[in-house]
């Protein structure tokens, strides 16, 4: 019984140390510039989200659902304190609009929870083939909650803030989508496959 605690002690402070290793190279994306966030137009690509999609596989569902939530912190503080002409729609401190902080946060804490779900799902048949199908949707799924999001609370505003029209703004994200965020999602499945099989050896190890 003991030794049964011991374990299972000894796994939580490994999952805590892995946990806290998530949020500091979180924190590090954040600082370097064009590490995390990547400017492309109004919007900023980011690699933000590999650190979330890995914590999901090799830590699981809560862990990854945490680290989504670190990311969004950080969008909206980077959002705050550096902002653009559509900051507003991460910030509820320019927006004056809570929705704000959900299109900022809710995103990124779906994130870690798609990945881990699709894995713990797939990882019975073939691990990798499980790492790749979580991080590719875990990586879209960011893209679609937060364009949906935009669009949904915050369209006319940010069309106007853009100086085009709401009738474009749909077609103008479909763009983005099928360039820049498909982009983000192989780059992040090519290095959160890579990260997660060797972090999970030494897990497993």
């Amino acid at each position: 019984m003991s030794n049964s605690g011991g374990k299972l002690n000894m796994k939580n402070t490994k999952n805590l140390t892995y946990l806290a290793l998530f949020i500091a190279i979180e924190a590090l994306m954040v600082m370097v510039p064009f590490l995390g966030f990547i400017p492309i137009g109004p919007l900023n690509a980011t690699t933000l989200h590999i650190p979330v999609i890995i914590a999901a596989i090799v830590l699981g569902r809560k862990e990854g659902c945490i680290i989504g939530l670190v990311f969004g912190l950080f969008s909206m503080l980077k959002a705050t304190m550096n902002p653009s002409v559509v900051s507003f729609v991460f910030s509820p401190f320019i927006s004056g609009n809570i929705l704000s902080a959900v299109i900022a946060i809710f995103p990124r804490v779906m994130i870690g929870f798609v990945a881990a779900t699709i894995y713990n799902l797939l990882k019975e048949k073939n691990d990798v083939t499980a790492m790749a199908v979580s991080s590719f949707f875990g990586a879209f799924t960011n893209t679609i909650l937060v364009l949906g999001g935009i669009y949904v609370f915050f369209g006319v505003a940010y069309a106007k803030a853009m100086g085009t029209s709401f009738s474009a703004l749909l077609p103008a994200f479909m763009t983005v989508v099928t360039t820049q965020s498909l982009l983000e999602a192989v780059v992040g499945t090519v290095i959160a496959v890579a990260v997660s099989k060797a972090l999970l050896k030494v897990k497993r190890g």
